[in-house]
């Protein structure tokens, strides 16, 4: 090897690492501090400082792995050697203060967001609600965004669940803590955080992982999940909300007045007369409706015939009424059919717009998707910082 060769490779291998992308952070290792010295030595050995955020790093395998590929890449370098430590306290603060803003610890979800939030809401429980969110928080990614996703629905949290966030035992994936901030597990592309990521496995043995919490604290648990937790530059943002009209849809909507609300229903009447009023409360505190989303509708049997196990319309009722009290169309977004590869994608942690594109339902929550992505990040009234030259 030349000397003029192996004098640039160093500066070539950390170009390469430029391209290892922290997996919980989704930044480049390199703009995140993570690669010290750097040496190329004349027999083609490189060596690499790694430096991991904290102790006990859960994407350290990963991370290192990456490295080591994207070193060997590089023409000149024959073995890499990598040599894994932690980050001081102060190596650490400074990231975060990177990360997170100097000296920010405000809610970046709130009025004057770029994120699109959408709040996603339905009158009463069992329609479905957090498999459809799931879903389409999927679909999002898949078409390139960056999304996130909170699970609010405290009591009766699946989120994790149905994504394939939880171990053989049923125990939720822990969230990475940086100092002060929360790092949010990702799955299928969308940062997920959930109450179900907090719960002591022992606790959770003992009460089968119940929460019993009254509405202070609720408020100040989904404040902290849009606060503390590091999302990064959002496309996207999804809120599952629980059932109903109580302390946390009241909450989010002191939250996140700026959040447009979707409104899940089944097709029966008594649904449709339910989720109504969940959309009205959105309107009480000051958030728009953004449309209606009907589940579980008719679908069509093995001999061509639909079927209606929980009749039709309700997805078109709530529509209607909700634009007659907005004053302006509310629009029915899709029904989506009963489908069993929906409720088994859910149970097993794999998405149906993933692992059936094809059926029916995939169909309609990605046509959901495809509408919400064509929307970009919301630009409305605000002053863009250019004059004409």
């Amino acid at each position: 090897m030349s000397a003029a060769t192996a004098s640039g490779l160093p500066e070539a291998v950390r170009g390469a690492l430029a391209r290892v992308v922290d997996p919980e952070i989704r930044r480049p290792i390199t703009e995140l501090d993570m690669v010290g010295a750097v040496a190329v030595d004349d027999s083609g050995v490189a060596d690499v400082e790694l430096k991991l955020t904290i102790v006990g790093c859960p994407a350290a395998a990963t991370i290192e792995r990456d490295v080591r590929e994207a070193a060997l890449g590089v023409p000149g370098v024959d073995a890499v050697r990598v040599d894994v430590s932690v980050m001081s306290k102060e190596e650490r603060a400074a990231l975060t203060e990177r990360l997170r803003g100097p000296g920010r610890r405000d809610m970046p979800f709130g009025p004057g967001t770029l994120t699109r939030v959408y709040a996603i809401t339905s009158g009463k429980g069992g329609v479905g609600k957090s498999t459809l969110t799931a879903n389409l928080a999927v679909a999002l990614a898949r078409r390139g965004l960056s999304v996130g996703l909170v699970d609010a629905d405290v009591y009766g949290f699946s989120i994790p669940g149905i994504l394939g966030l939880v171990d053989e035992q049923g125990v939720a994936a822990r969230p990475t803590r940086l100092d002060d901030m929360i790092l949010p597990p990702v799955a299928h592309g969308v940062k997920v955080i959930s109450i179900g990521m907090f719960i002591d496995p022992a606790q959770a043995s003992a009460t089968g992982g119940a929460v019993a919490w009254r509405g202070p604290m609720l408020h100040r648990t989904i404040a902290q999940f849009l606060t503390d937790v590091y999302f990064g530059d959002l496309d996207v943002l999804l809120l599952d909300l629980p059932p109903g009209t109580g302390d946390v849809a009241i909450s989010v909507g002191q939250l996140l007045p700026n959040a447009e609300v979707v409104v899940l229903t089944t097709p029966q009447p008594a649904a449709a007369d339910v989720a109504e009023r969940s959309g009205l409360v959105a309107m009480q505190t000051g958030q728009s409706v953004y449309g209606v989303i009907e589940n579980m509708a008719g679908f069509t049997g093995p001999d061509g015939q639909t079927v209606e196990l929980f009749g039709s319309g309700g997805g078109a009722e709530v529509a209607r009424r909700l634009s007659a009290r907005a004053g302006r169309e509310v629009p029915l977004l899709a029904s989506v059919p009963l489908s069993v590869e929906l409720r088994t994608g859910g149970d097993t942690g794999a998405p149906v717009v993933l692992a059936r594109p094809d059926d029916p339902a995939a169909r309609a929550i990605d046509a959901v998707a495809a509408t919400m992505a064509r929307r970009g990040r919301d630009l409305a009234g605000r002053r863009l910082g250019l004059a004409p030259v």
